[in-house]
């Protein structure tokens, strides 16, 4: 299936919130705000969604998932949704998403091959 799912061109400012909230969950107040402020400076880079959900060793979340369906009709309807913000973690080897998560399970649903833009450092 080809996906035309709809990309902004920035995450809002909202997301980079959300990740910071997110990373303060994994890190300490001081490294989640360096990473929070790298994102926001760092270039896009594009990802397939298959290659995103096996580098963070998340399981992927279903369509019946409220938020997944929220972005899944999103998608489905036309309307832009922002770029994922994801961190390298050096240690496990693993891609932690800060921020996106059921958007790119959204787009995995429809088609897992599509391209992600995303920020990442």
């Amino acid at each position: 299936m080809n996906n035309k799912t709809k990309w902004s061109k920035e995450p809002d400012n909202k997301d980079y919130i959300n990740a910071g909230n997110y990373l303060l969950l994994i890190c300490d107040e001081k490294e989640a705000a360096k990473l929070v402020k790298k994102l926001k400076c760092a270039s896009a880079n594009e990802f397939q969604a298959k290659d995103i959900l096996r580098a963070s060793g998340l399981p992927l979340l279903m369509p019946t998932d409220s938020k997944v369906k929220d972005n899944h009709e999103k998608i489905l309807a036309g309307k832009k949704i922002s770029p994922l913000l994801l961190v390298r973690h050096a240690c496990s080897g693993r891609v932690i998403i800060a921020d996106g998560y059921h958007r790119m399970c959204a787009v995995y649903s429809i088609d897992e091959d599509s391209s992600i833009p995303c920020k990442i450092v």
